[in-house]
């Protein structure tokens, strides 16, 4: 799409609006209008525009808010027009913000429940995130196991007074992490008096409750007696939106009536684990082990079905025998969790003496995310690093003939009974060895899902004073620690299936008869307690050296400490839960650093900026980071700026801590080659037909990590070339060029595609596991499936990998980021107000040993956190007319085109080139041969949200907002992660939703 395309695509997003904008605009402003929640210039006011501040990326304080870095400002008073009541949502609206984003809605994730920003797309990792200047604690849980992120849930709202977003590298002011940029919260300094908001509201469809309130109380006039002080509690809750309330396509993994693939093996397969029990008759090698069941087809010609009579969704009938019909699905996926958050916060200021002044602050956020997800599956592989005989699916688990109350060695207890849960017990009563029934099942009577309780206090102070006219000092503290409280649902116990198998305490049969205390025992709540810490120390000092003929020389120099730890512990330490994850991470250390800036105003059209930063950390690197940065004024409407800096990203606790492991999934769809071998075939491409058998249809592979404390650091160059442009006073553009490299990448297995073609290369299992080995050191293969019913001696799928962290390759992407902010005051009580927001992708591109990768425009990097890949466009627009009272406004979001390729799930040179065609596609209709161009495309996305705010008085307001104005439904992604089948969370989350409607209130006094 090229820029005229852009325009026209954000045109017609805001035409269809109550509002006669477009006919108020004037030629210029119609193609360069209006930001979401981006400003990009000074109030009008004398007083505003005088006033000295500290920007974001700078240690000086300064008049003029436009340096030569490119810093967004998201303002109260934007965002509430935007209809925007969350951090979260307001820093995730900018346009920078690209792969590797998490939202609230990505709920199957490492860090499902938490939610952050990737400037850049360069990772949550590379994005640092500031309150007032000062840094926060990390999230206990790491996003795909090993990026470490603020929790952007865990951050008040109503006490925002701005958001600054510095989108470029600041490393030499931070430390480590700000390489794709810096997100700074700037909190209200002080309040006096009492105000509060209340909101409420709901989707149209009835569901996605939210409720909102706020109060703010304060006393103590700081300029008249030196002091304020001031108490904010908040709250917030949204309800849940189930997959099955929005329909086709969100809620099914079954695209055949439009000509995609069917999926959705639970309505054709006698094989998949569904609410209703299909058996087989096999054979049992170990009486006293139900996991002990022989492998390869049943005996019997046909599987039954336990309870077929219960079937509500109708049934199928297959060569094997008679099953129901069920889409998983629809029925258990949720689009939304349930969502709770309260937090209080308060603020002393203080003026200890003419010269000094102090502050405390203290915050507690609680934030509360309930997930539900399909029941678990009886067979199922064993937890990550437990013995393989304890996998419920390889060899296969059965109900044995007899049962008994002890539950061991029931052939011949005494006591024993022929098992009611097996048809053929009564037959092979005589030959118990014969007479096992090998089980598929879902246990839809044992819900499933997590509640995720994450608990921040922070606490931070400060003073700050004069050392002369012309020098400041200042000192600030910072302490935060991160609760985190994880309880899995509905996750099956390893000894307890066992258990409750042998002595026949659970009813396959009709499994509504089953107490409660038969589920807790087979299924117990896992409870996970981790937390992080932070605590630091700043110093500095700053102060003009010399006037200059454009102003004054400014240094400002100080140092810092802070120590930082991580305890995320192992869900599943004990190795004894199906289905649980076993990732862990632990580490803390301790960073030293001095840094220092200097400000030069060579001349009245030009200043030219340097900063530097040297951090040292207790596990023996180090690192120095400069930054200089110009800005040339030509003439008063025209500024042009650039910036170079060199950065750097520190290993996290989970990619160097030799505690620290993970597994990680991503969604695979076995090679043709490998489908022929199991009775389906390859076509012209070497693509998968599966041939009706669900062991060749898409499934989770995983890579298993350890820590590794031999890294290095992530390295990173950057520089920023733009423009300021105001011709007029009411109007102003900003136009900026972007381009990193980021290098010594922490990446966890490099090569782990060529590992996966290498393994299905073959077509046995001890050739595969060389073949893996023989892609590098620390690849082996390390979990395959059970084997697959219907051709047994087969080569299994492989289900876990195990890949090493290593420094290697290097990133480089660039962009073009675009804003511009129009004010037409039309008459004395009317005022129009136009700004927008574009930043356009024009490379992201991964270099590896055998090639590059691109992503810009695609689903790539797909191993990526949600798998969403990097629009190479995005943009959002708000126009506002102020009548008298009254304010209408109109938000328009748009994300670009999207092709559903992934070069980083290719295998590359020398087997085939990295290649974005849509032969490449990830999602591959077999009828499409050999192009692949049907599904090859996510279309672009357009939502608008309508805000109405009518203010009586100065002392209410009232407002009316609809969030997604027209209804638009997210378009159809079917390469999207199965969890989440046929849609995008990061980019269409409002089209999933569908139209909301809420209304509120505030006041002040």
């Amino acid at each position: 799409m090229n820029t005229i395309q852009f325009a026209a695509a954000m045109r017609r997003g805001a035409a269809c609006t109550v509002l006669a904008l477009a006919s108020m605009a004037t030629p210029a402003l119609a193609q360069t209008a209006g930001s979401a929640t981006t400003s990009t210039s000074t109030d009008d006011t004398a007083t505003e525009s005088e006033q000295q501040i500290v920007v974001t990326g700078s240690l000086l304080r300064r008049t003029d808010t436009e340096t030569p870095s490119p810093v967004s400002v998201l303002t109260a008073e934007s965002l509430q027009k935007a209809g925007i009541s969350t951090v979260a949502d307001a820093i995730r609206s900018v346009s920078a913000d690209s792969a590797g984003s998490i939202g609230t809605g990505f709920q199957t994730g490492f860090s499902a429940g938490g939610s952050a920003v990737s400037l850049r797309g360069l990772g949550v990792s590379s994005t640092l995130v500031l309150v007032d200047g000062l840094r926060s604690t990390n999230f206990p849980i790491n996003d795909d196991g090993h990026n470490a992120y603020v929790d952007l849930n865990s951050l008040p709202f109503s006490l925002v007074e701005r958001v600054e977003v510095l989108k470029d590298g600041a490393s030499s002011t931070y430390g480590a992490d700000a390489i794709g940029g810096v997100v700074n919260l700037i909190l209200k300094k002080q309040f006096t008096g009492v105000a509060g908001t209340v909101e409420g509201g709901v989707a149209g469809r009835g569901d996605a409750g939210h409720r909102r309130a706020d109060l703010t109380v304060g006393l103590g006039d700081y300029a008249e007696k030196g002091f304020n002080f001031y108490l904010n509690g908040e709250y917030q809750w949204d309800g849940r939106v189930s997959s099955n309330s929005r329909g086709f396509p969100y809620n099914t993994q079954d695209l055949s009536s439009i000509g995609g693939n069917d999926n959705n093996s639970a309505d054709s397969s006698l094989t998949t684990n569904v609410p209703t029990a299909y058996v087989g008759r096999v054979r049992q090698n170990d009486l006293n082990n139900p996991l002990s069941g022989a492998t390869g087809a049943p005996q019997t010609a046909q599987y039954t079905a336990l309870g077929l009579a219960n079937c509500t969704r109708g049934t199928f009938t297959v060569s094997t025998g008679t099953g129901c019909k069920y889409d998983l699905t629809d029925m258990y996926r949720q689009l939304q969790p349930l969502q709770e958050r309260y937090a209080l916060n308060g603020r002393l200021s203080v003026r200890v003496s003419d010269d000094i002044e102090g502050y405390l602050t203290g915050s507690y956020s609680r934030s509360y995310v309930s997930i539900k997800g399909i029941p678990a599956a009886i067979r199922q592989t064993q937890p990550f690093g437990a013995n393989p005989l304890l996998a419920s699916s390889n060899p296969g688990i059965v109900l044995p003939v007899y049962i008994c109350a002890a539950g061991i060695n029931c052939a011949t207890d005494p006591n024993r009974r022929l098992n009611p849960n097996n048809p053929y017990a009564a037959a092979y009563a005589a030959d118990p060895a014969n007479g096992a029934a090998r089980i598929y099942y879902l246990f839809s009577d044992i819900p499933a899902g997590s509640d995720r309780t994450n608990e921040v206090y922070r606490f931070s102070a400060g003073l700050n004073g004069k050392l002369s006219d012309n020098w400041n000092w200042r000192v600030e503290g910072v302490w935060a620690r991160d609760n985190l409280t994880l309880v899995q649902h509905g996750l099956l116990n390893i000894a307890a299936l066992s258990r409750t198998i042998n002595t026949g305490a659970y009813n396959f049969v009709n499994p509504q008869l089953n107490s409660r205390a038969t589920l807790d025992a087979l299924a117990p709540d896992k409870r996970t307690p981790s937390h992080s810490l932070m605590y630091g120390a700043d110093a500095s000092v700053a102060g003009t050296l010399a006037q200059l003929p454009g102003g004054p020389l400014q240094l400002a120099f100080g140092g810092q400490i802070r120590h930082e730890m991580l305890e995320n512990n192992n869900q599943n330490a004990a190795l004894d839960t199906y289905g649980l994850t076993t990732a862990s991470a632990f580490g803390s250390h301790t960073v030293s650093a001095a840094f220092a800036e200097l400000d030069a105003p060579i001349l009245e059209s030009l200043d030219v900026n340097v900063s530097g930063r040297y951090d040292h950390y207790s596990e023996g690197f180090s690192h120095f980071s400069p930054k200089v940065g110009v800005k040339f004024t030509p003439v008063r409407e025209l500024a042009l700026r650039g910036t170079y800096s060199q950065g750097f990203r520190a290993p996290t606790f989970a990619e160097s801590g030799p505690r620290s492991q993970y597994a990680g999934f991503v969604t695979t769809t076995p090679p043709g080659a490998f489908c022929a071998l199991h009775g389906g075939s390859a076509n012209g491409t070497g693509a998968c037909v599966s041939g009706g058998n669900p062991y060749n249809l898409q499934y989770s592979l995983g890579r298993g990590v350890a820590g590794n404390p031999d890294l290095k650091p992530e390295k990173s160059r950057s520089f920023t070339a733009g423009m300021i442009f105001q011709p007029t006073r009411w109007f102003s553009l900003t136009a900026d060029y972007y381009n990193v490299k980021k290098s010594d990448l922490i990446v966890a297995g490099p090569l782990v595609s060529q590992a996966v073609a290498a393994y299905y290369s073959q077509t046995n299992l001890v050739a595969a596991q060389s073949a893996v080995a023989a892609v590098g050191p620390g690849y082996s293969v390390n979990l395959v499936d059970g084997a697959d019913p219907l051709f047994p001696n087969a080569l299994p799928r492989v289900l876990i990998i195990n890949v090493p962290y290593v420094n290697a390759n290097y990133a480089l992407t660039s962009g073009i980021d675009v804003s511009a902010t129009a004010k037409l005051d039309l008459s004395d009580s009317v005022r129009f107000t136009s700004k927008i927001e574009v930043t356009h992708v024009i490379q992201y591109d991964l270099h590896v040993s055998n090639g590059v990768q691109k992503y810009a425009g695609t689903l790539g990097p797909y191993d990526l956190s949600s798998g969403n890949g990097t629009p190479n466009w995005r943009g959002n627009w708000q126009n506002t007319l102020d009548v008298g009272k009254v304010a209408v406004s109109l938000t328009t979001y748009y994300v670009g085109r999207i092709k559903e390729v992934s070069t980083d799930q290719q295998g590359g040179p020398p087997g085939a080139p990295y290649t974005t065609d849509c032969t490449a596609n990830l999602y591959k209709v077999p009828s499409s041969a050999p192009g692949y161009e049907a599904f090859c495309y996510v279309r672009p996305f357009i939502n608008n949200d309508m805000n109405i705010t009518i203010s009586p008085n100065e002392n209410f307001q009232f407002w009316l907002n609809v969030k997604n104005l027209f209804d638009v439904r997210a378009p159809i992604a079917p390469a999207a992660y199965a969890s989440a089948p046929n849609f995008l969370t990061t980019w269409h989350y409002a089209g999933l939703i569908g139209r909301q409607f809420r209304a509120g209130a505030s006041f002040k006094f």
